[in-house]
């Protein structure tokens, strides 16, 4: 075939006398060098530690390539360990970050798995390096959550109810298998004798067994947990528990109040904890035994059947306080606990412990509003906006003679009826909820781990690599 036409010269079998670096591969601002830069600038004691202490065996990855590798992944929105691996192989941007090594999709599970917890506080760090770089103001933050599924199908989940009469159903018929098998070998031993082996259960037996025993694990374990709970409450119920809250609630207030790290001692850091997330809790009768409608899930214990508007999941709840700034996440957290009520004390408990200050204004929507955390915002110094209903399009009129003039939903409904209140709470939607459309559109709509703990420690890595991004971004904005 003759080829008139001159191309440019390709020899893919070609070897190169002199390799050339892999960060030649991208270009200088490419997000993959922007990743390597940032986790070189990260404590990373926690994860060297924990091989300085093991010399046997064959020499693992470098910590420093793995988390840059995890948090790159995340940040491209490709979380599983199979595709990471498959990448280090197709992609250059992630040869760029291994230097050209493929670790395999076990090795990427296992430390994952082994530095979950550790990879979660780089979250703290990330967002320490966007407070340096002016991205975080903290003059108003608002606060909103979303349902997101589990690991776990909502048809593996069983009421209490359920499990019994599962549990005696099972049992009858196990018992009614044993005796069938036990008669069949019978006939056998007759006819052909006891030396034949018969040992084997039938599959009918061993499923019906096997389920048996899972229904019975998760009922046992449902009334543990409902006997934990109800000793909780019993506990806490005491006046010495009553005292330390109180304690901890005002050093809380006092840590709130602080406008600068300086204005706070060392002490006061140590004994300023945020308020724990809320927990779902089982419903349980006067005898303390969990009700009929409380359910378990086979697959993850700890995740709950929720509303969404989409309909019903088995997942989990998914909390993020977003600075108004340029959208950066100041603090996240993940529960179990379907209403958001109860999160908003512990999340601006949460984004003052990161930050180092409370916000000047906080908004969330009527999901939030309670008598009590109007009051402990007000204690803390925050100026609330929370909706107390679906606010109309336009101005809201409030008329004089409204009863309970002094309630929280009184005073909220009088807030936001001025031009700057109205204004202020306007501002919510553009600042919280395109932030978990931007989680979600890089692919992040399932937790791939199963566990409050673990599902904690993957949301920490998915608010982790949205803020790199907006650092990432803002620094090119800086720098053009």
């Amino acid at each position: 075939m003759n080829v008139s036409k001159t191309y440019r010269r390709w020899e893919p079998g070609q070897s190169l006398l002199f390799p050339p670096s892999p960060l030649d591969w991208v270009p200088e601002e490419h997000l993959s060098r922007f990743v390597l830069d940032v986790v070189g600038e990260l404590n990373l004691s926690t994860f060297y530690s924990y091989y300085e202490r093991e010399d046997r065996g064959f020499p693992p990855h470098h910590p420093q390539m793995m988390v840059a590798l995890i948090v790159y992944a995340y940040a491209v929105g490709v979380p599983s360990s199979r595709k990471i691996e498959k990448r280090c192989y197709e992609d250059v941007a992630f040869r760029v970050i291994t230097g050209n090594t493929q670790p395999d999709h076990t090795c990427i599970s296992e430390f994952r798995r082994i530095h979950l917890p550790s990879l979660a506080q780089l979250f703290v760090q990330v967002l320490g390096l966007c407070q340096k770089a002016g991205l975080v103001k903290l003059g108003h933050v608002a606060l909103d959550g979303t349902k997101i599924k589990a690991n776990a199908s909502k048809h593996k989940a069983m009421s209490h109810d359920r499990m019994k009469k599962d549990e005696e159903a099972l049992t009858k018929k196990v018992a009614e298998l044993l005796a069938e098998a036990e008669a069949i070998d019978e006939a056998e031993d007759a006819e052909h004798g006891k030396g034949k082996r018969g040992d084997e259960l039938p599959e009918d037996l061993r499923r019906s067994k096997d389920r048996l025993a899972k229904i019975r694990a998760a009922k046992a374990e449902l009334e543990a947990e409902a006997r934990a709970q109800a000793e909780a409450a019993r506990v806490a119920a005491t006046e010495a528990a009553r005292a330390e809250a109180a304690r901890v609630e005002q050093k809380n207030v006092e840590a709130a109040q602080a406008k600068s790290e300086d204005q706070r001692s060392n002490e006061d850091k140590r004994a300023a904890k945020p308020e724990p997330m809320p927990m779902h809790q089982i419903p349980t009768g006067k005898d303390g035994a969990p009700t009929d409608k409380a359910q378990r899930n086979f697959t993850d214990a700890e995740s709950r059947i929720m509303k969404t508007g989409d309909g019903f999941i088995q997942g989990y709840n998914a909390q993020v306080v977003v600075d108004d700034a340029h959208q950066i996440i100041v603090a996240q957290d993940v529960s179990n606990q379907s209403p958001d009520c109860q999160h908003l004390v512990p999340m601006i408990d949460r984004t003052v412990e990161n930050c180092g200050a409370a916000p000047a204004r906080a908004s969330a929507d009527n999901g939030y509003l309670s008598e009590s955390n109007v009051a402990r915002m007000v204690s803390r110094g925050v100026d609330a906006y929370i909706a107390p209903g679906r606010l109309k399009h336009g101005k809201v009129v409030v008329t004089a003679t409204e009863e309970n003039a002094d309630s929280a939903k009184a005073l909220m409904r009088v807030k936001l009826a001025t031009d700057e209140g109205h204004a202020i709470y306007a501002r919510r939607k553009v600042i919280v909820e395109p932030v978990f459309g931007q989680i979600k559109n890089r692919g992040f709509r399932q937790f791939l781990l199963r566990g409050l703990t673990k599902v904690r420690g993957e949301f920490s890595l998915i608010a982790l690599s949205h803020n790199l991004l907006k650092l990432f971004r803002a620094r090119s904005a800086f720098a053009a």
